[in-house]
């Protein structure tokens, strides 16, 4: 095992933006630094040998063994006030649902999927599309990471009752006939309007239409549209 003469953080995250970043303030930041952007490196073998303090997890969709989360703190971040909103797809669900505002929650990884106790909580606005979202909040977690390294909170209990995201699916992106509003037309081509995310779409016999960069007008909503050839 490594000696702990300078503590060890690690970084997982498949995401562009959040290797970004990190690169952008890493020199701020205290203690020897690793990143692992491919699941198959995130082995427990490795682990040990790296001991690292604490395992930040800014955005990671890949299963994570509960060998891993029992031997090591590792941290997950989550755009919601929890335990309300636990489960997949957290920006599309609030924003669906109309909300505004939300909290990114740091949380501790448990064997049960967004229940584990919390470091900190962080207010976060939901306005934008979702892309420019995700990229705000990386800022945000990124100063909540440097909070927990320097301070080391305690984390607590989640309380009050837990209310449950569904995971949306690609099928989820499709337009349907339930939508009846400008308003909710335009929430709902946003909130996928991401790298990585299928985009809002509308299919025909023959095409697909998908729908990015939505602008709200007062007659209605200006956006770029993608038409690809339907595989059949």
């Amino acid at each position: 095992m490594k000696p702990n003469n300078k503590q060890i953080f690690l970084l997982v995250s498949s995401r562009e933006w959040h290797v970004k970043a990190f690169n952008e303030i890493k020199n701020t930041l205290p203690g020897e630094w690793h990143v692992i952007t491919n699941k198959d490196k995130l082995s427990f073998e490795f682990l040990e040998k790296l001991n690292p303090k604490y395992i930040f997890f800014p955005h990671w969709s890949y299963f994570v063994s509960n060998k891993i989360t029992n031997k090591f703190e590792c941290i997950c971040f989550h755009e919601t006030n929890l335990p309300y909103g636990r489960g997949g797809s957290p920006i599309q669900n609030l924003i669906i649902e109309n909300h505004e505002n939300t909290k990114i929650t740091a949380l501790k990884m448990t064997e049960k999927l967004d229940a584990g106790p919390i470091y900190l909580q962080e207010d976060f606005s939901l306005l934008g599309l979702a892309e420019e979202i995700y990229i705000r909040s990386t800022k945000v977690i990124f100063g909540m990471i440097k909070k927990i390294i320097t301070e080391n909170p305690t984390p607590y209990e989640q309380k009050g009752d837990s209310v449950y995201f569904k995971r949306r699916s690609p099928e989820s992106s499709l337009i349907k006939e339930d939508i009846k509003s400008i308003d909710k037309l335009f929430n709902f081509i946003r909130m996928l309007d991401a790298e990585g995310y299928p985009k809002a779409k509308i299919e025909s016999n023959n095409f697909i239409f998908e729908f990015s960069r939505p602008a709200l007008r007062i007659n209605g909503i200006e956006a770029s549209v993608k038409i690809k050839l339907k595989q059949i």
